[in-house]
């Protein structure tokens, strides 16, 4: 019985512990997403770029892979361009061991030019943890609402 009473322990306690990280990373990956937003309205693509893995590849709709710094920064910059008041939803943060995430969320967008138009989509990013931050190391996007997106040339 007394064997039995620490197993039930032991698994309580580890299911404790599997939760805490969840809630943690999910607060940390939506802070690095509010720094993403601030370095795309201040137009610091360095410092979006810094936001990724070394060897990640992003994914934007109706564009081909972008992979690497110099390329991931020449994408959020044609992006900018084109498109501004950019926002980001996390919608779940699911663990994938002590090193990895996968968010789901949407995004929205306003095209500019002479009639700017709503975009909006769905992203799923694989964040890689490194160090103490958390990387987009695969982000991939789709778009749902897409009046002007569709033509937004995004350079890579």
């Amino acid at each position: 019985m007394m064997m039995m009473m620490r197993s039930l322990a032991l698994v309580i306690t580890f299911m404790i512990a599997s939760m805490v990280p969840a809630s943690a990373q999910k607060a940390e990956i939506e802070a690095t997403n509010a720094k993403l937003i601030e370095f795309f309205k201040k137009g610091d693509f360095a410092g979006i770029t810094s936001l990724y893995a070394t060897d990640a590849t992003a994914l934007p709709p109706g564009s081909a892979a972008v992979r690497g710094a110099t390329a991931i920064e020449a994408m959020w910059k044609g992006m900018a361009e084109q498109a501004g008041n950019l926002k980001l939803t996390t919608i779940e943060v699911k663990p994938l061991g002590a090193s990895a995430a996968r968010e789901i969320g949407t995004y929205s967008l306003k095209t500019k030019g002479a009639t700017p138009q709503e975009a909006s989509g769905k992203y799923v990013v694989v964040w890689e943890k490194v160090g103490n931050d958390w990387k987009l190391g695969t982000d991939s996007g789709t778009t749902v609402s897409r009046p002007s997106i569709a033509r937004l040339k995004l350079a890579h």
